[in-house]
């Protein structure tokens, strides 16, 4: 494929999806990615497209958002190894809330097999997801839909989270910096994320790479308030994804990386999980699997202290 048309398809996709990976433009014009980010600097320079680290958007990418539609089509391997890993995290008998999303979409179907959870959200997409499954217990909040993104929103949204307290908040957003935290291009989104956020003990950031160093309108979480962001691995080459993931480290947020599609053919890897090197409150920085086993290890501590003083 020459050059020019390579750019041109490049320029159509983006036109269309309002943001593409690298790696998805790479697999569909069948070329590395160092060539599709060669091209998108020339269509950078022409004015046609910005640039945005591990990923291209249409010029005032700042205010845009995509539809659901175009979101659906978007990292769909690194949405799937990240819901993944972040079902790890969610224990029996739990109440959480879950926002919306595309990424959020792809928890809730995992989490139909967990017994006894209580999921409160404001995306049909998610209550759709968990609609047949049995042992799980779904709350919705009133609102007005926005039909974008499948998400009740407004005021009634907001108050029907007055006075609720869940364990966990699985939230994900447009954007994500170690120096604004997780933000989004909607105001109406964001204020029912931050009602949704402030009903929680912890919060946990669902974001794929591309998102990683973009910042969008509207803050949602402040960087102190998340108590740990799921992501998946960031290419190599893209030095920015790294520089931010060590930077929300350092802040005190824990981070776990599942691993996703690692080829332009769209290959996928089964899910890993590593841990970063960085600080953590005075910690290091754990995987998935070893915060699973210690947060196990001091609940079993705490059942056998109470039964000695219960003797």
């Amino acid at each position: 494929m020459f050059a020019a048309e390579r750019r041109q398809l490049i320029l159509e996709m983006v036109r269309a999806n309002g943001a593409v990976s690298l790696r998805e433009l790479a697999r569909v014009v069948q070329t590395s990615e160092v060539t599709v980010r060669r091209d998108v600097r020339a269509l950078e320079a022409e004015g046609l497209l910005d640039r945005r680290h591990g990923g291209a958007v249409l010029p005032g990418g700042f205010t845009r958002e995509s539809g659901f539609p175009q979101k659906s089509h978007l990292a769909t391997a690194e949405k799937t190894a990240i819901a993944d890993l972040a079902a790890n995290f969610v224990e029996e008998g739990e109440a959480i809330v879950v926002g919306a999303g595309t990424t959020t979409q792809e928890l809730a179907r995992r989490l139909a097999r967990v017994p006894g959870l209580t999921v409160v959200t404001n995306s049909l997409l998610v209550a759709q997801a968990l609609a047949h499954a049995n042992r799980v217990e779904v709350v919705m909040t009133g609102g007005t839909l926005r039909g974008s993104n499948y998400a009740l929103v407004g005021s009634g949204a907001e108050q029907s989270l007055q006075g609720l307290r869940v364990s966990r908040a699985f939230i994900s957003g447009s954007g994500l910096t170690a120096e604004r935290g997780l933000s989004t291009s909607n105001m109406l989104s964001a204020s029912v994320d931050r009602a949704l956020v402030q009903a929680a003990a912890e919060v946990v950031v669902l974001a794929d790479h591309t998102k990683l160093g973009t910042d969008t309108m509207f803050q949602t979480v402040p960087t102190d308030v998340i108590t740990r962001l799921v992501t998946d691995e960031p290419p190599v080459h893209d030095d920015r994804a790294h520089t931010e993931l060590q930077a929300l480290a350092d802040q005190g947020v824990q981070i776990a990386v599942a691993g996703a599609s690692g080829s332009p053919g769209g290959d996928e890897v089964p899910a890993r999980r590593r841990s970063l090197p960085g600080p953590r409150r005075g910690q290091g920085l754990r995987s998935a699997a070893a915060v699973l086993g210690e947060q196990g290890a001091a609940e079993r501590e705490r059942a056998r202290v109470a039964d000695l003083r219960r003797r």
